[in-house]
């Protein structure tokens, strides 16, 4: 038994006030639409529970008249069901939408000297950064904000793709961990199909989030729930979680390696410069 009087479970970060979670995400969203002075926003929609749950709260924000969504698929590497899911949300909340398949741009690449389609993570990179700039092409056209859907357990421990999906100009979703967000999607009454659908980047045929990272996110949440809300120091999160130290090493070892994913490049200082953000 552990020395420490309470364990922290997952039932601690699921179980948070939602309404009040709701509520801050709207109106982060309105303001920013305000503050930018921006006609829309524009989001990629893959059919899984993240950018489904981003859909659901910018309707509820600004309305379907002002959400334009991209469904992107690569037909070579469809993710079953996914993009019929996606459509079904669509029609659901009667927004506009463009269909595009990415293969004959992702092919396009194929006359770069060094391209190799046996390189899955490089290929899964390059398609998740041509979705993106297809997302830009059309706000910059269309006076638009560009939504991403990353979480906060992708952005802690960077599982995302550089430039790629987390290129946006803002993460609605940001501040809050995968299983809250599953959370959050069945509050909002998304599909049971998509709230408990297995996080997916689709980078390959069967491709699963916690297969790759080979941890479950309950734990990886856990985890990063007790180090960064809970300021539990790391020699103490076993005690307090059960989660075992290989485990915890592994996570916050993604956090530490993933931090260039999360600032600006760095640049070299000169001591008469002031660095300003």
């Amino acid at each position: 038994m552990s020395r420490f009087s309470s364990k922290i479970t997952i039932n601690d970060l699921i179980n948070i006030p939602y309404d009040y979670v709701i509520k801050t995400i709207v109106e982060f969203i309105q303001n920013k639409i305000a503050e930018t002075n921006v006609e829309k926003i524009v989001m990629g929609l893959s059919g899984g529970v993240d950018s489904s749950t981003l859909l659901a709260v910018l309707i509820e924000s600004i309305g379907s008249d002002k959400v334009v969504v991209f469904i992107m698929p690569d037909s070579k590497n469809i993710v079953e069901n996914d993009t019929l899911d996606a459509l079904e949300l669509v029609s659901r909340f009667n927004v506009k939408y463009y269909l595009i398949p990415i293969d004959r741009i992702v092919e396009s690449y194929s006359s770069i000297p060094f391209y190799n389609t046996s390189d899955k993570i490089a290929m899964g990179n390059l398609k998740t950064r041509i979705r993106m700039s297809i997302l830009y092409y059309y706000a910059n056209k269309h006076k638009a904000l560009v939504a991403g859907s990353s979480d906060r357990s992708e952005i802690l421990i960077g599982y995302f793709t550089k430039y790629g999906d987390a290129a946006a100009d803002i993460l609605p979703l940001g501040s809050l961990y995968k299983t809250q967000v599953r959370k959050l999607a069945s509050i909002l009454k998304l599909p049971v199909k998509i709230v408990n659908k297995p996080s997916s980047p689709g980078f390959w045929p069967g491709h699963l989030a916690e297969e790759e990272i080979g941890i479950k996110y309950e734990l990886i949440d856990l985890v990063l729930y007790a180090y960064f809300d809970r300021g539990i120091s790391l020699d103490k999160i076993p005690d307090y979680t059960d989660v075992s130290k290989d485990i915890v090493d592994k996570i916050i070892s993604m956090y530490k390696k993933s931090i260039h994913k999360r600032v600006f490049p760095d640049i070299p200082r000169f001591p008469w410069i002031r660095i300003v953000v």
